[in-house]
């Protein structure tokens, strides 16, 4: 018997800002929850990481939940040092996922190491 494919067809965006800082690798500490996994599965294609403020060098963090007792680092992404201005951006960085799929009730969550506000925005889609 064959599987039969499934597409990913509505189309979804979770976001978060975090801001407490949480120097943990281990699940612990303040986590944000960005997207939960539809009945069907959430594919993530991006994850688009944007201080709102100046920062300082450190960590955004993105774990996995599984809904009920476990979470787990799953990536982490570096932010650089800057001083927002009327010339100078904020900090951002968009990562590519090939194949993170979160099954139902899974989350998406997220941390900053350094307590700086920062947006996490998730792309992706549905089946």
């Amino acid at each position: 018997m064959t599987a039969s494919p499934i597409y990913f067809t509505t189309p979804v965006a979770g976001l978060g800002q975090v801001s407490a800082a949480n120097t943990g690798r281990d699940g612990s500490g303040t986590l944000v929850d960005i997207l939960t996994g539809a009945t069907a599965g959430t594919k993530i294609e991006e994850v688009r990481i944007k201080a709102a403020v100046s920062t300082t060098g450190g960590m955004v963090r993105l774990f996995i939940y599984d809904g009920s007792s476990v979470t787990r680092l799953f990536d982490e992404v570096p932010i650089a040092a800057a001083t927002v201005s009327a010339t100078v951006e904020a900090d951002e960085t968009v990562v590519f996922y090939d194949n993170l799929v979160l099954p139902n009730g899974y989350i998406l969550r997220a941390a900053t190491h350094n307590a700086e506000a920062i947006n996490v925005i998730a792309i992706g889609a549905s089946a």
